[in-house]
Formats: structure tokens, sequence, C-alpha cells
């Protein structure tokens, strides 16, 4: 008896033991759950990584995320370093220029959502407007595809050139210009240059983010671009990551009310996109 006695009390304490054991085991599970995410964004070092900063980031700390905004000098490491996982998002680059990223390396990188952009301006330490642009002028652009198509519909929406129509204009280079009124010169350079490529050529063509972060006025440019959403930068993630929790926050944040209120306090002159303007 004493012994049918003994190994029920080792049942029942052994039982209350595992109870206890769930118990410990549920609270873990819980705070686990309520841990920080931790993620990596990158950006070109200048206006979008300010918009990361001050627009996007904050949003998504309130989501329970930390966020580590990891800045670069070019346009090509922030794709490689979101394709290999160093970083889980990039913000620096439009559609065009994306697609041909993914063409030429090989990488499935996709499209998140389009941003406001800063648009290309037209500098010039000779000119003020573009009726004066004189005969022969010298007319520094940029030296990759996307950013030349650009540039060159800017200059044929001005009158100063014409485009070739039977080819796609998004895709156009120096070689589809089919009118060249003013005989203009062209210079084809890196974008990160065209800055100061504005002590010696008369007119230069630089995107947004390279006239910010070189500390250049938009407003001082002979005149600026009239962007369609292909242009506008875009927050990009691995294609396996499109429809991921994270891709969900982000694209919450960017459309939220307090996302636009820090866009037009802080990045006046920068293009909405069609989006936004609904």
């Amino acid at each position: 008896m004493k012994k049918i006695l003994l190994g029920l009390l080792t049942i029942v304490l052994a039982t209350a033991l595992a109870a206890c054991g769930n118990g410990n085991d549920a609270k873990k599970d819980t705070s686990k759950a309520t841990e920080t995410k931790e993620i990596k964004i990158g950006a070109t070092a200048g206006p979008y990584s300010d918009m990361l900063k001050k627009a996007i980031v904050p949003g998504l700390e309130k989501k329970g995320y930390k966020v580590e905004v990891v800045e670069f000098s070019d346009y090509i490491q922030p794709n490689k370093a979101l394709d290999s996982g160093d970083i889980d998002a990039n913000l620096f680059q439009h559609s065009i220029y994306l697609e041909n990223f993914n063409k030429e390396n090989g990488t499935k990188l996709k499209k998140l959502i389009i941003v406001p952009t800063a648009p290309m301006g037209f500098f010039s330490k000779k000119y003020k407007t573009v009726d004066e642009i004189k005969d022969g002028s010298t007319v520094a652009i940029a030296n990759d595809p996307s950013n030349e198509a650009r540039t060159l519909k800017s200059l044929q929406e001005q009158g100063l050139i014409k485009i070739n129509d039977q080819i796609d204009q998004l895709k156009a280079s120096t070689k589809d210009i089919k009118e060249n009124p003013k005989n203009l010169k062209f210079q084809e350079i890196e974008a990160a240059g065209l800055p100061r490529a504005v002590e010696s050529a008369d007119l230069v063509g630089v995107p947004g983010n390279f006239a910010l972060a070189a500390g250049m006025n938009l407003q001082d440019a002979v005149f600026l671009e009239n962007m369609p959403d292909q242009f506008r930068n875009v927050v990009a993630v691995r294609e396996a990551d499109e429809n991921s929790q994270l891709s969900n926050d982000i694209i919450e944040v960017v459309k939220s009310a307090e996302f636009e209120k820090i866009i037009d306090s802080d990045f006046k002159g920068f293009g909405k996109p069609e989006w936004m303007k609904k």
C-alpha cells in the first residue's frame, strides 16, 4: 500500500513540475514575440539617407524594428549588398536603373514603392535662362544609360534637341539625337562628378540627389526636370522578400500621413509620385 501511495505521489509531483515547466516556456515564448526586429536599409549618402532617417525609420521603429541605415557612395554597392543579403532593403535608385541593373547582373531585386524624388537640375555659371544658351555650348551629362535618357528627355522638352521618335525615349542615348539646332556638344561623365563639372561645362544636368549632396540649391537651376514616375526613386527589396512582413510595413509607413508631413516640411521641391496625388 505504501508503495502504491508513493507511486501516486511521484506522479502528482512530476505532473506539477511539468506544469511549472510549461508555464515558464510559455512565458519565454511571449517575451520572444516582443523582441526587437533588427534590419539594415541602405541608401546613398545625402537626401535619401536623410529621408530614411527622418521619414521612414521612425515609423518602422514604432512597429518594433531596430533599423541601421547603411550609407553608400556609389550606385553599384547598394544593390550588391541587397542581393547578397547584407542589407534588407535600399533607397537610392529609380525603376529604370533597377531594371537595367537586374539585366546586367542577373539579380532579382524588386521595386517596392515609389517615393518623392528630387528632380534633375540643369545648372550653369554662364546662363540664367534656356534662351541664353549659345550655339556650340558644352553640356555635361551622366554616362549611365538611365540618367542619360532622362537628361536628353529634359533637353528635348526645352526645345534644345529632338530625339528620334521611333525609339523608347526612356532609353535614349546621344546617338538617338535627330536634331541639334544649337550644335550642343555632349560630355558624358560619372553622375557623381557632375556637380564639379559646373565649373568647366556650359550646362550640366545633375541628378537631384547628387546636386543636394553637393550643397547645390535646386532653385538655382536654369531649369528642372519634369520627372515621370519611372525616374522617381523606389524602395527596393529582394524578390523573395517582396511580400514579407517587413515589405508590407515599409509600404504602410511610406503611405502614412506622418511620412507625407515630413516630406512637405523637410524635402521641399521633391516631386511626389502619382500615387500620392490621388
